[in-house]
């Protein structure tokens, strides 16, 4: 199957069924042994088996959509690495990694968060550069064979709005999704409706939330929001459960169950792409996937 037809596929399963997206491959490559502060990206080139066990556990779980693992892989997110000049490099590299465990038939994303900066004039990261790094990591991801694009956990309109346009130079479809908390915005203060309204007008292929403060019970909320405000077809990522600070760090309490039923109501609601984020694993996925195919 050529990329071509898999995007069509995609087109259409968003319009007459649903996709089961993966879950998490931050919390997941780090409690395989990656140590905190280091980039996740880079694993890419240097421990790539571990890259694509991960991906190959996802797939193998039920998932129709993997992502790369190149969340944090703009040019701004690696320079705090010391690898800013490495972005292109990682991102091919990712992209390849998912490509060849997906095959055919499986879907890749290429995953693009926010750079890590303010955008001018509130932060000091001129808008130029911001569009500048999305488009070099965009092109990088699409170069190493992803299908289309998840630009997620973004917080800010205005930057959310630049990493579209850059992924949509592309000419691949763009999902477009941003974390929210548990007062129905982000922290730059966007609510679902604004989001929604603002995130159509890029031209997107689908758009919803994910990651944040929340449960996932609490993001079917946050989506029927999503919905009330567009026809596009919704997204849903939730974090296994809302995070907690603990004495060995942040954890994601829900387990595979409850998840499983957060995902029947996002279909109740007409959510075509669900998946999910922080704290998710293949277990999650798979009793997703499990409960809404009815096997």
């Amino acid at each position: 199957m050529s990329r071509q037809e898999r995007i069509t596929q995609f087109d259409r399963k968003l319009r007459e069924s649903f996709l089961i997206k993966d879950g998490a491959m931050g919390t997941l490559l780090s409690a395989a042994g990656h140590g905190p502060g280091r980039s996740l990206e880079l694993l890419n080139v240097e421990e790539p088996e571990r890259v694509q066990a991960a991906h190959r556990a996802y797939v193998q779980a039920g998932a129709d959509l993997i992502e790369t693992n190149t969340f944090q892989g703009s040019r701004p997110a690696l320079e705090r690495h010391g690898l800013a000049d490495r972005a292109a490099e990682l991102n091919r590299a990712g992209a390849a990694l998912a490509r060849e465990v997906a095959g055919e038939a499986i879907l890749v994303a290429g995953s693009i968060g926010p750079t890590g900066r303010i955008l001018e004039p509130y932060g000091e990261c001129p808008e130029n550069a911001a569009q500048e790094a999305f488009a070099e990591q965009a092109a990088a991801l699409a170069q190493g064979g992803v299908d289309v694009f998840v630009v997620e956990t973004f917080s800010a309109l205005e930057e959310i709005r630049l990493a579209i346009a850059a992924a949509a130079e592309t000419a691949l479809p763009v999902v477009a999704s941003m974390a929210f908390d548990p007062i129905g915005r982000t922290s730059f203060g966007v609510a679902p409706r604004q989001a929604a309204e603002q995130l159509a007008m890029g031209g997107v292929a689908a758009v919803g939330a994910n990651c944040g403060t929340i449960s996932p019970l609490e993001m079917v909320d946050i989506l029927a929001g999503f919905k009330d405000a567009t026809s596009l077809p919704l997204t849903a990522q939730p974090n296994a459960g809302r995070p907690q600070q603990t004495e060995s760090g942040v954890t994601f309490p829900e387990d595979p169950g409850p998840m499983a039923d957060a995902a029947e109501r996002f279909r109740e609601l007409g959510v075509a792409i669900i998946g999910g984020c922080c704290g998710s694993t293949p277990e999650h996925i798979a009793a997703i996937a499990a409960r809404l195919r009815g096997t």
